[in-house]
């Protein structure tokens, strides 16, 4: 077993900035969602980044995304987003996550259309061994003009998530490492292209209040700006802010995250 020490957990901490923000800037990975309502038979972004140093202090970083959205114009519609993420800093793992969110939807070139969704997820940080949830919900288009979109959608999903711990800060779910529970979601979403399209604002939110008699919340809120700059390929700036309710005793409750970097997508 490694020996840690603030210091070398303070330099290991900076050397993780650094190391993120150069991957960010070189990223291809879009940070904006792609449009399952857009007319394109086929769209495409994704990704790949790494980084590996060896000598003083070993490091290991794998960063990947994918997502796709199937338009047969036929009535339903397929959209994936698949993110991974691995770190590693002078032996100690400090990331090993997956995150694939998959829809179908019913004919989402509406103004009110149906969906399902299939949520996959991993959290080594967070120590979350696995999480799926899954479930039925409803799509409003509030707005949809070629450079302003507004979606409200509303849905209810049944979650099963095991930890690699079984203490929490909510003692009612102490003794077990799995907490299943049924949950409504309230997901609200747009991007608008202003300054005659030279900037691309764009945001997404979700609040996910558990329905098991416990409080078991969660809320995610994402904003960001694109800056064309060559024919798909675009500058990002992206804020992330996330907070679990529910979560184990050595885990904060709360995340913030600042990228900027490069994304591209690709449309037929």
């Amino acid at each position: 077993m490694k020996k840690w020490s603030k210091k070398k957990g303070k330099d290991i901490c900076l050397k993780a900035c650094i190391t993120l923000f150069l991957l960010h800037i070189f990223s291809l990975s879009s940070l904006a969602q792609l449009n399952e309502s857009d007319t394109a038979k086929f769209q495409f972004r994704g990704g790949l980044t790494g980084a590996l140093q060896r000598g003083n202090v070993d490091l290991l970083v794998i960063r990947g995304r994918l997502e796709i959205v199937t338009n047969s114009q036929k009535p339903f519609v397929f959209k994936s987003q698949n993110n991974s993420l691995y770190q590693e800093f002078s032996g100690f793992k400090a990331d090993n996550d997956v995150n694939s969110r998959n829809y179908l939807y019913y004919k989402p070139f509406r103004k009110f259309y149906p969906f399902s969704m299939l949520y996959v997820q991993t959290n080594y940080r967070r120590e979350i061994d696995s999480r799926w949830f899954g479930g039925l919900g409803y799509t409003w288009q509030v707005v949809q003009k070629p450079k302003t979109i507004l979606k409200i959608s509303g849905s209810l999903v049944y979650e099963s998530t095991r930890f690699r711990s079984d203490q929490f800060n909510e003692t009612e779910y102490n003794g077990s490492t799995e907490i299943s529970l049924p949950r409504a979601t309230l997901f609200l979403a747009g991007w608008h292209r202003l300054a005659d399209s030279k900037l691309r604002l764009f945001y997404s939110g979700y609040w996910q209040p558990g329905l098991d008699g416990t409080p078991n919340n969660r809320f995610q809120l994402d904003l960001g700006i694109d800056v064309p700059l060559w024919k798909g390929l675009n500058a990002t700036v992206q804020y992330s802010f996330s907070r679990e309710q529910v979560v184990t005793t050595t885990v904060l409750q709360k995340d913030r995250i600042l990228t900027f970097g490069l994304s591209y997508q690709l449309k037929k």
